[in-house]
């Protein structure tokens, strides 16, 4: 039996599951009998017990677990929510309930929020699990331990429990729920654990249940056979030889260079990458500086922080984007008006546009920071939907000091225009996640339309080569930084439409490296043209590959 889901990366793993154990009950809404203020002292010492333990867990798991962390520890200290919950104790709620209300009602906030906040809901669910169990004095929901290695099973992962995950033990991850950038997902890369989320069907499977994780396919194999074990244990020890295989510049067979690129969201991130043979980076996110502010940093202070990471590319191309806010990561100094749709709204290049002030600051400060270094600094704007908001960009950055600026292919009206943009930007970047969002009108943190959620698709691939020609006839640089580039196979295809570098999450490079090595760029283009006529995804990838 097959279960199938989205894949994390391109890892297998083999061997038998172990569930997580089900979640605290809820508690039960009765009338309080202690005193108010006993009971919300109670209640104020479990918040800050839990927003210790969360911190602490950070420091110990380092990266991107510790900055995932650290935002679950202020959710546990959140001012809003401290207050909802001692106004329901004083109703004659009891703590346990009041937590339990006071958290549920923010978690529906952030659902109907969609989006990332969508995904941060069960993060929140997480917290107030944690606190409960405080109050209850039990021990709080976690991974179980096993004597062997195994695959876990879950609902979905909390950030608690992925952070400091036995890597000794823990040979993949499967979930009922999440999406692409659920943190379950988002940490499965950063560990590089083969993991598939959103399957349905994964909590019906039994403890010891012998499973292969093929994330790359996005497939559970549930009793395999021993031919499917042998196989998966090849293809295993083949993967650990390519990791394992000497670092070299990405290129084809035929020696045409395809720079491979990591997408990075913090400069502490840069020397991993470097480590894992990143020639530069293709996507610099920098959200990490204004997400928590109450303001927009200065001009002095972006400018430090992007010094740091082009100081770590001497001579190497770095690709910075823009503030891209708005939609799923509002900000309350930017744009955190209600908005019917905000997939739609206010966001990315729109939002800054509005706010002219903010963009010039940001751009000033890369520009400083880009004289200071010897880094081949590029920055680009997200969500540009045509050539005129392309032009208002170019220019600005110009204007501004920046010497090669360029925009995000996420839209597909610009993709229609690549021509006309490609006349007036330095280069066009794709960010295949919204692309592919856009194109088949399906939210990608929605499990329900997971199925159009594949960059595979032909609609979308077509979108691509528009651009690949483009850049082409006009002699520019058209890369992805988009999850596609991770795909080795699709990479492959990418670079036969015109694709001239490649930017993923560093874990991924030593796969594509591998792969674009297998081919030249006749066969790369041949793969894409099948690709191109094919009518679904799933004949997509099935025609390219054979």
């Amino acid at each position: 039996m097959d279960l199938h889901g989205i894949g994390v990366g391109r890892g297998i793993a083999v061997g038998p599951i172990v569930r997580m154990p089900d979640p605290l009950p809820e508690p039960a809404d009765v009338a309080r009998t202690a005193d108010a203020g006993v009971e919300f002292s109670a209640v104020s010492e479990a918040l800050a017990a839990v927003a210790v333990e969360l911190q602490s867990r950070g420091e110990k798991a380092g990266g991107a677990a510790k900055d995932v962390l650290e935002a679950a520890a202020l959710m546990a200290q959140d001012p809003s929510l401290v207050d909802d919950i001692q106004s329901r104790i004083d109703a004659g709620k009891t703590g346990e309930r009041a937590v339990f209300e006071a958290f549920g009602a923010f978690q529906d906030i952030l659902t109907g929020m969609g989006g990332l906040m969508a995904e941060r809901a069960a993060d929140l669910a997480d917290v107030s699990r944690r606190i409960i169990a405080h109050l209850r004095g039990v021990p709080a929901p976690g991974v179980p331990s096993s004597d062997r290695p195994f695959v876990l099973v879950a609902h979905d992962l909390a950030p608690a429990d992925t952070a400091l995950l036995d890597l000794g033990k823990v040979l993949g991850l499967v979930t009922r729920d999440g999406g692409p950038t659920s943190h379950t997902a988002i940490l499965a890369r950063a560990k590089s654990i083969p993991a598939i989320v959103g399957v349905a069907g994964a909590l019906d499977l039994a403890d010891g249940t012998e499973v292969i994780v093929d994330a790359g396919a996005g497939l559970v194999r549930v009793a395999p056979s021993e031919a499917d074990l042998e196989r998966a244990r090849a293809t295993i020890a083949e993967r650990a030889a390519v990791v394992a295989a000497p670092i070299t510049p990405g290129e084809l067979a035929d020696g045409t260079a395809i720079p491979l690129l990591a997408n990075l969201g913090s400069p502490k991130d840069a020397a991993a990458a470097i480590a894992l043979g990143a020639e530069g980076v293709g996507l610099f996110r920098t959200e990490f500086l204004f997400l928590d502010a109450k303001t927009a940093p200065s001009v002095d202070v972006q400018r430090v922080h992007y010094a740091q990471l082009l100081a770590q590319f001497p001579g190497r191309k770095v690709v910075v984007r823009a503030l891209d806010a708005g939609a799923d990561k509002p900000l309350s100094f930017l744009n955190d008006a209600h908005e019917e749709n905000p997939a739609l709204g206010l966001r990315g290049l729109r939002a800054l546009r509005a706010s002219e002030p903010i963009l010039r600051d940001q751009l000033t400060a890369l520009a400083l920071a880009a004289a200071e270094t010897d880094a081949e600094l590029w920055v680009m704007a997200p969500m540009v939907s045509d050539s005129e908001e392309t032009e208002y960009f170019v220019s600005l950055g110009r204007e501004l000091g920046l010497t090669t600026v360029g925009v995000m292919a996420e839209v597909p009206s610009l993709a229609v225009l690549a021509d006309q943009v490609l006349g007036v930007a330095d280069f066009v970047s794709i960010g295949t996640n919204d692309l592919t969002q856009y194109t088949l009108a399906a939210d990608r943190m929605l499990g329900s339309v997971a199925q159009f959620q594949d960059p595979w698709h032909p609609a979308v691939l077509r979108l691509v080569k528009l651009l690949g020609d483009a850049g082409a006839a006009a002699g520019k640089s058209v890369g992805v930084c988009g999850e596609a580039a991770a795909d080795p196979q699709l990479a492959v295809v990418l670079v036969g439409l015109g694709v001239t570098s490649l930017s993923m999450t560093p874990a991924a490079l030593a796969d594509v490296r591998a792969e674009l090595r297998t081919v030249t760029l006749a066969e790369a283009s041949e793969r894409a043209s099948r690709a191109l006529a094919a009518r679904t995804a799933t004949e997509a990838r099935a025609v390219a590959s054979a």
